[in-house]
């Protein structure tokens, strides 16, 4: 029986060779829902879920919705014990990748994805600028010569950023933070941000 820990390593080898340049993110939270990986290439965002043997469709209905308000793309991959139900459980517009252990771990395409219908420019780009680190946002600010919006939280400056920036802009930059994200440095970075924007206001006494 394949379990989630056998299929991760394997599956991004996989998609790294048919997508080629990509960078994964594991775990990450969107609304309800714990993503199984977020897949960045130069020029979308995949959602991922694995459903291995030893799991079950028990959650994959809210799964679904919540990948579907934020993801270009989404790919369910599923071990054998699933390959047969499983385009019951998922929307036509989604990928499907079947697993088979025999010598090793082989992958199969059984339809590739096609792109998120669901996805409504406004609501779908503020999710994924919500996926962002403040100072990820700043950056993109100061690269496209934005106001700093200094006195905003994060909700009002994203915002402001999507009326001041083109759609194919704005999805190179999300693309771009998330491919450079170094989450070695994260409280530093982060600090580092609050403690320039506290001297920028004059709060540090």
């Amino acid at each position: 029986m394949l379990y989630d820990k056998d299929i991760r390593e394997p599956l991004f080898e996989y998609l790294e060779e048919q997508y080629g340049k990509t960078r994964f993110l594991e775990e990450v939270c969107i609304g309800k829902t714990r993503t199984d990986v977020i897949m960045v290439t130069e020029a979308s965002l995949v959602g991922i879920e694995i459903k291995s043997d030893a799991d079950t469709y028990a959650r994959l209905a809210r799964q679904v919705k919540d990948y579907n308000r934020v993801f270009d793309y989404n790919i369910v991959a599923v071990g054998s014990r699933h390959a047969n139900s499983i385009k019951e459980h998922v929307p036509e517009y989604w990928g499907i990748i079947t697993i088979e252990e025999q010598n090793g771990i082989d992958f199969y395409w059984y339809r590739e994805p096609k792109k998120n219908p669901k996805r409504e420019r406004t609501v779908m780009f503020r999710n994924q600028f919500s996926l962002l680190w403040r100072p990820e946002i700043a950056h993109i600010q100061e690269k496209n010569n934005l106001p700093k919006y200094k006195n905003f939280g994060k909700d009002k400056v994203i915002r402001k950023i999507m009326e001041k920036l083109p759609e194919e802009i704005l999805k190179k930059d999300i693309c771009e933070a998330l491919f450079e994200r170094d989450y070695t440095t994260i409280q530093e970075t982060i600090q580092q941000y609050k403690m320039n924007n506290i001297h920028k206001n004059g709060k540090n006494s």
